[in-house]
């Protein structure tokens, strides 16, 4: 894993190793600077003495997670052709989870509660209807992931020398670069035949058979309506299903096929009609999101999802966010992946104005403590906790949740402990609205995705240097 280095005066340098940073810590020529990313500060160097590379980030934007990965770029000529190609070393991955669809629910709580108030409770008159939104506008749940996005793109330019921005920005049309005029009927029946329709499908039906959810095998289409009963062949009418289940079902209706599974049959059905709600999202906010990009005054490369897929099918790099990331655009050869560990970046937030908790009817029901501090702690800090005696006894790490009463819980990678007294607790970073967790490329399960791993990554050179004091 990169450790990110900057000079004494908080100026980017090229990332180093791990070993590495143990080295300059344990020699008194650096400081640590921050805990996750694992940031150190060198006391006796500047940037003007230093050589740079060239180091380029990916953005995968998604609804729900986006991938980013941080790469190292250098050209290399390749001995049998002699043609020069782009080599991607990769220095960091990043999944960034974002919380468009929390803010969504509390705003529509809100928005119920303040109509309920307002036309039972006490007469308020009539307004006038004349409010306008500011051009560009974005809900606050799609203006979220722009900002946390753009948030973290600003992080690690202070962090690294970056020199380029990658962007997934729009679809594969092969057939749109070869005849511009062709449209109507010949465009759908063209070289994309039925190839929007697969990958619209993989997305809505979550790449798992509907009748069985089994995964990570080949899948085929399937009517809901059989067309031989009248059937037609619209996206409403389409599923995913596994072979056997394809030929089991053969052209029976739905209701009959699972006939012992009345509750599968009202999912799939509302499944089937309902919106991918997901690539209305991405779609809303990526040119928002490649305005902001082009406003840093980099160079910013665009590509597109289908140049990503050959990409990352061509170089046989696994299926994940970050790595989609790290494939964006052009790119010949991508390097350093496998053993890559994945830094998971969830947006808490940075606590709330609420006050008190509420009934269903919206009124006041317990009130919360007034200061957001307890003891020096506040919830969302990371702290490392020492248990010396008691059924608890041991060490945690985590995200800490405070209490009036000095007993904190910590969200830990194990999962959540309750009741550890403060006098256990020793602060690690301050909270910064994101919870931090490490995860591992899961190899073996090809396209599968991610599988978590333990946080021993967290444990780096410094963590028993002292309390960091985060200045970046």
């Amino acid at each position: 894993m990169a450790v990110f280095v900057l000079d004494k005066r908080h100026k980017p340098l090229m990332p180093c190793s791990e070993k590495r940073a143990r080295i300059l810590l344990e020699r008194g020529r650096a400081r640590v600077h921050r805990m996750v990313p694992f940031t150190i500060r060198l006391v006796d160097r500047l940037q003007k003495d230093s050589v740079l590379q060239d180091v380029r980030i990916g953005l995968d934007p998604g609804s729900k997670v986006t991938g980013i990965a941080v790469t190292r770029e250098r050209d290399a000529v390749d001995q049998a052709t002699g043609e020069v190609v782009k080599i991607r070393v990769v220095l960091m991955l990043l999944e960034l989870q974002h919380r468009g669809s929390v803010i969504r629910d509390r705003l529509t709580s809100r928005r119920a509660f303040r109509r309920r108030r307002r036309n039972q409770l006490r007469y308020r008159p009539a307004r006038f209807d004349n409010r306008t939104k500011p051009r560009d506008w974005l809900a606050p749940s799609l203006q979220h992931r722009v900002d946390t996005t753009m948030a973290w793109v600003s992080r690690l330019m202070r962090w690294l020398p970056i020199t380029a921005l990658s962007q997934e920005l729009v679809k594969f049309d092969m057939q749109g670069m070869q005849n511009p005029e062709i449209s109507g009927a010949e465009y759908q029946q063209g070289t994309l035949a039925g190839y929007e329709v697969r990958e619209y499908l993989l997305e809505k039906w979550c790449r798992k058979c509907a009748y069985c959810d089994a995964e990570n095998i080949p899948l085929e289409i399937d009517h809901i309506h059989p067309r031989s009963k009248g059937g037609s062949d619209r996206v409403s009418n389409l599923t995913l299903a596994c072979h056997d289940c394809n030929q089991a079902k053969g052209n029976k209706p739905l209701e009959q096929f699972m006939v012992k599974q009345p509750d599968r049959v009202r999912k799939m059905l509302a499944q089937a009609k309902a919106p991918l709600r997901d690539a209305a999202a991405v779609n809303t906010i990526r040119w928002a999101l490649f305005q902001r990009l082009k406003a840093t005054g980099l160079d910013v490369e665009t590509g597109t999802g289908g140049r990503t897929k050959w990409n990352r099918m061509r170089l046989s790099v696994p299926k994940a966010h970050c790595l989609d990331a790290a494939c964006v655009g052009h790119v010949d050869t991508i390097k350093k992946w496998q053993q890559q560990p994945v830094l998971s970046i969830k947006a808490t937030g940075r606590g709330s104005y609420q006050r008190t908790r509420l009934t269903k009817y919206g009124f006041p029901r317990g009130y919360f403590t007034r200061s957001k501090s307890v003891f020096g702690f506040q919830t969302g800090d990371m702290v490392r906790a020492m248990v010396t005696t008691g059924k608890k006894a041991g060490a945690y790490l985590g995200r800490v949740a405070i209490r009036a009463s000095g007993s904190f819980n910590i969200q830990s990678a194990n999962g959540l402990v309750q009741g550890i007294h403060r006098r256990f607790c020793t602060l690690v970073q301050r909270a910064d609205g994101y919870g931090y967790s490490w995860d591992k490329i899961a190899l073996q399960q090809g396209d599968a995705g991610m599988g978590r791993s333990s946080t021993a990554a967290l444990s780096l050179p410094g963590m028993n240097a002292g309390v960091p004091r985060a200045t970046g």
